[in-house]
C-alpha cells in the first residue's frame, strides 16, 4: 500500500479542496500548491509550499510553465521499489510526491460561451494539469491521483482505516478514471478546434470524438447470440432514457432500452396535456391525450389493444394509482414516466417483473446533441430531428381550408407521425390515434395497413404522412377510408396531381415543407 506523505494540489474547480487539504494536513502530509489554490488554502489557515519553492524554478510565461519540471515529474514517476530510481532521485534532490489532486482548466465551459474566441479557447487548454495527471496515473502503484471531488472522501476514509495509506486497487481505479477524464478533455479540444480548420466554423469537425460511460452490461443484444452493454453520454440534463432510474422490475434488455427511448421521446411532444403512448418494436401502436394519465392510456390502448399486449408504455405526467391499476391488468414489459405516486408504486409491486422507469421531470429543457447511426466500418452523424411545424402555420394547398377541429387533429397527427418508422401513415382524431401504418416500402401500403388495423372508425379522421405522396393513390385510399384532412410535407413532382385528388374528394390538405423520415 502507498503511504501518502506529500501532496500536490492545484485545482480549477475548488469544490471540497479545503476540507480535503485540512484532513491531509491532520495526517502530517506536506502540501504543495500553485496560484489560486495555494492562496485559498493559506487563507483557510493551512501551511502550503509553492511548487516554485519545491522545484527551485519560478513560474514563468504567464503561468504556462510552473509544474513542468523534473522535480515534479521525477517525484511522480519514480518507482519506490526500484533502487536505481531511488538513487537517481536522491542524487538530483527529487522528493517523492504521493498524491496529486488536479482538475483541469474549464475548456468545455469556456467554448460553450457565446462568442468565445480562438485565443480565449487556446488559453483554456490545460498543459501542466494533464501532464501531472498522466504521470501520476502511470505510476499508480505508488501514487494516488484525484481528478474528481467525489473521490476525496472515500480516499480519506481509506487512509483513516489504513494509517494514511491507500491500496493499489484504489490507486488503479483512480488511475483509470484519470485516463478517461483526460481522453474526454482531449476529445473536446480536438472536436472544437477540428471544426475550425476552414474559413468559418463547421458543425462537424474533421474527426469526431465522443466518450460514453457504461451504465450496465446487458444479458444479450437484439438476439440471444449477441453480446451487449448500455453506455450513456456524459453530462446529460435532458430527460431521456439514458438518465432514467429503474425503480423495480427485471433487468433491462437491449430491446427494452430502444423501446423506452421511443416511448419517452414520443410523449415529450405533448407537454401541454397528459399523454400516453404504447410502443411495440420501436413504433407507437397507440398514442392519445387525456384529462389524466389513465384516460390517455385507455384511449391509446383502444387504438390497437392486440399490439399493446407486451408493449412498453410512456407517460408525460406522474402516474397515479388509477393508471397503475389499469396498467397492471395487462401484460406489459415496462412503463416510463416522470414520476409515480406512492400508491402507484405499491400497486406495481404486485407485478414484480414489470420494469418501472422514472425520468427527470419533463419541464423546460434545451434538447441538443447529435443523432448517431452506426454502419459497418463507419458512423453517420446528424443533428437530432427536433423540428416541428404547427398545423396552423402550414400552407393550405387545397380549395377547402381545414376547420379549427381539423387543424387540432392535424397537429396531433403530425406530432405522432414524426415517431413512426417510414413509410409512416397515421390516422387520428383530435387526441387519439385510430390507425397506424409503419415501415412499409410503399406509402400506399402503409395507408392500407393503417386502415386494416383500425378498430375505431376511420371515417371523419385526419391523416398525417411523414413524407410527400409520390402519387395520388395514397390520397384516393385516404378518401375511400373517410379522411377529411391531410397533413404532409409536399415537394413531390406530382404535387399538383395529389392536390387535385384532394380537391376532387373535398379533402383539406396542408403542406409542412418539413419531412420526418425515420429509418
Amino acid at each position: 500500500m502507498a503511504r501518502i506523505t506529500r501532496a500536490l494540489i492545484s485545482v480549477s474547480d475548488k469544490t471540497g479542496v479545503v476540507e480535503l487539504s485540512k484532513a491531509l494536513a491532520a495526517y502530517g502530509v506536506e502540501i504543495l500548491s500553485t496560484g489560486g489554490t495555494a492562496k485559498l488554502l493559506r487563507d483557510a489557515g493551512l501551511t502550503v509550499k509553492d511548487v516554485s519553492e519545491f522545484t527551485g524554478f519560478p513560474e514563468m510565461l504567464d503561468g504556462r510553465v510552473k509544474t513542468l519540471h523534473p522535480k515534479v515529474h521525477g517525484g511522480l514517476l519514480g518507482i519506490r521499489s526500484n533502487p536505481e530510481h531511488l538513487a537517481k532521485m536522491q542524487e538530483h534532490g527529487i522528493q517523492p510526491i504521493d498524491l496529486v489532486v488536479v482538475n483541469l482548466y474549464p475548456f468545455e465551459a469556456t467554448v460553450a460561451k457565446p462568442g468565445c474566441s480562438l485565443e480565449e479557447a487556446i488559453e483554456n487548454i490545460d498543459i501542466g494539469g494533464p501532464t501531472m495527471l498522466r504521470s501520476a496515473a502511470k505510476n499508480n502503484r505508488d501514487v494516488t491521483v484525484l481528478v474528481d471531488a467525489a473521490d476525496y472522501q472515500p480516499v480519506l476514509d481509506e487512509m483513516a482505516a489504513a494509517n494514511g495509506c491507500v491500496s493499489e486497487a484504489t490507486n488503479f481505479r483512480l488511475a483509470v478514471k484519470v485516463y478517461q477524464h483526460t481522453a474526454a478533455y482531449d476529445g473536446a479540444i480536438s472536436n472544437w478546434l477540428g471544426a475550425r480548420l476552414g474559413e468559418s466554423p463547421s458543425e462537424y469537425p474533421e474527426t469526431f470524438t465522443i466518450q460514453v460511460k457504461k451504465a450496465q452490461d446487458l444479458r444479450y443484444g437484439e438476439n440471444p447470440h449477441q453480446s451487449a452493454a448500455f453506455y450513456v453520454e456524459r453530462g446529460i440534463s435532458e430527460p431521456c432514457v439514458s438518465n432514467a432510474v429503474q425503480l423495480q422490475g427485471k433487468e433491462l434488455s437491449f430491446n427494452n432500452i430502444i423501446d423506452l427511448d421511443a416511448a419517452i421521446e414520443t410523449v415529450k411532444e405533448f407537454i401541454e396535456k397528459p399523454a400516453a403512448v404504447i410502443i411495440k418494436h420501436t413504433n407507437p401502436c397507440g398514442v392519445a391525450l387525456g384529462d389524466s394519465p389513465l384516460s390517455a392510456y385507455l384511449k391509446a390502448r383502444e387504438c390497437d389493444p392486440v399490439s399493446a399486449f407486451g408493449g412498453i408504455v410512456g407517460f408525460n405526467r406522474t402516474v397515479d394509482a388509477a393508471a397503475a391499476r389499469e396498467l397492471t391488468a395487462t401484460f406489459l414489459e415496462a412503463v416510463i414516466a416522470p414520476g409515480y405516486d406512492e400508491e402507484a408504486l405499491a400497486i406495481f409491486t404486485a407485478k414484480k417483473n414489470v420494469r418501472v422507469m422514472q425520468v427527470p421531470l419533463l419541464d423546460s429543457h434545451t434538447p441538443g446533441g447529435f443523432d448517431l447511426k452506426r454502419v459497418v466500418g463507419g458512423l453517420l452523424i446528424q443533428g437530432r430531428d427536433l423540428g416541428m411545424v404547427a398545423a396552423v402555420d402550414c400552407k393550405v394547398v387545397t380549395g377547402r381550408k381545414p376547420t379549427a377541429t381539423e387543424l387540432e387533429a392535424l397537429d396531433f397527427a403530425w406530432r405522432v407521425c414524426k415517431h413512426v418508422k417510414s413509410n409512416a401513415i397515421v390516422f387520428t382524431s383530435r387526441d387519439q390515434t385510430v390507425g397506424i401504418g409503419a415501415g412499409q416500402m410503399s406509402r400506399v401500403d402503409s395507408s392500407k395497413i393503417a386502415v386494416q388495423k383500425a378498430i375505431l372508425p376511420v371515417r371523419g379522421t385526419v391523416l398525417a404522412s411523414d413524407a410527400f405522396f409520390p402519387f395520388r393513390d395514397g390520397v384516393d385510399a385516404a378518401a375511400e377510408a373517410g379522411v377529411t384532412a391531410i397533413i404532409q410535407p409536399g415537394g413531390s413532382v406530382r404535387d399538383e396531381e395529389v392536390i387535385q385528388a384532394a380537391n376532387e374528394h373535398g379533402i383539406a390538405m396542408v403542406f409542412t415543407s418539413m419531412r420526418h423520415f425515420r429509418h
